[in-house]
């Protein structure tokens, strides 16, 4: 999912039962009494993905606001272990005062470490530095069934068990709720700039970006690493240069979308849009985040990206089109999957393709 997604973060509805447990243990017991008694379960953390899914009902929200905070932070070993109800701004906050990056979403509004992780949000720097999954090192969540799990290590060079921390980034709270998370570090670079240019670089001009953004207004090229290194690709650009990362405004609207498609068609992504709107085309990435009211071109969207290997899902709004799209090939083997973790289906029921 873009940074572009909702960045103001939603309130669970009026009169929705809470409950904020401040621990692994008081969780498990709260989950352990929700399975017995077959409650549809929500987890909240600063609910700015909400509307990613269907929109589905439940008897009680948990949220994770009470298990939050940096736990273990080693700078010379660059990992940070903290609490999933966390809020990302905060985190970059105290680990940039420090020289470091978790490399999160930029624009994070209210969101959490947990729901970044649970929703398989990146920022704008995935092109440079990869995805958000490729570095959590470590997870631990209470199953639906209260389970304690716990996968991964938080060291770098960690080989060992089943990959728990990729399944359970994107898995939409549907395998427990992740309580904290141990993630790979980064140190912040010694210089940044943003090279603003009419047209898209040829992929050969550029050696390493941190991303190329692409709007109705032209072309960001954010760069980062040393001094002598950003100054020479901006110098080569050429265009207008900018000190610091300046970031596009999140995509305005009442419904936003996200077309993910092979890196290649993102020109023939966008030059199937209307006139008049509103995107953020991540290149070299595959995605634009777009506004679109329209559901017929939505749709027509949406069966040409199919078409590729590609998807088009709603990440912010509510339409009557289906959010996801057509379902996975998959899908049985991830109601498998999920039955595991979950067997009386109490967590964020119906929410994911297909209605999982």
């Amino acid at each position: 999912m873009s940074p572009t997604e909702q960045v103001v973060g939603a309130a669970p509805p009026e009169g929705a039962e809470i409950v904020t447990p401040t621990g692994p243990d008081e969780l498990a017991g709260f989950l352990a009494d929700a399975t017995e008694s077959a409650l549809r379960v929500a987890v909240w953390g600063g609910g700015t993905h909400r509307d990613l899914g269907y929109d589905t009902s439940f008897d009680v929200v948990v949220s994770t606001a009470g298990m939050s905070g940096i736990e273990e932070w080693i700078p010379d070993d660059l990992t940070v272990v903290v609490g999933a109800g966390t809020s990302v701004a905060e985190l970059e906050a105290e680990l940039n005062s420090g020289g470091q990056t978790a490399l999160l979403p930029e624009q994070p509004g209210q969101a959490t470490v947990g729901g970044v992780v649970a929703t398989g949000s990146s920022g704008y720097a995935r092109l440079r530095y990869g995805p958000t999954r490729d570095r959590i090192l470590e997870v631990q969540a209470v199953t639906g069934d209260s389970r304690h799990i716990k996968g991964g290590g938080r060291v770098v060079k960690n080989v060992t068990g089943y990959d728990l921390p990729r399944l359970y980034t994107g898995s939409f709270g549907s395998l427990g709720v992740i309580t904290s998370v141990c993630l790979k570090l980064w140190p912040l670079t010694e210089a940044t700039a943003t090279v603003v240019l009419d047209e898209v670089p040829p992929q050969e001009a550029v050696y390493r970006p941190r991303a190329v953004l692409q709007t109705p207004e032209g072309t960001r090229v954010l760069l980062s690493g040393t001094r002598r290194e950003v100054d020479e690709i901006a110098r080569r650009l050429g265009g207008e240069r900018l000190e610091g990362l300046h970031l596009p405004d999140p995509v305005p609207g009442a419904t936003v979308w996200s077309a993910r498609v092979p890196p290649s068609m993102l020109p023939a992504t966008v030059g199937r849009f209307p006139p008049d709107t509103s995107y953020v085309a991540q290149h070299g990435v595959g995605e634009v985040t777009f506004s679109a009211d329209d559901l017929e071109f939505v749709t027509d969207l949406r069966t040409w990206a199919e078409e590729a290997g590609g998807a088009v899902v709603r990440v912010r709004g509510h339409s009557d089109l289906d959010p996801w799209g057509t379902p996975p090939a998959t899908l049985e083997l991830q109601r498998r999957i999920v039955a595991a973790f979950d067997p009386a289906r109490i967590l964020e029921r119906g929410r994911l393709p297909g209605g999982l």
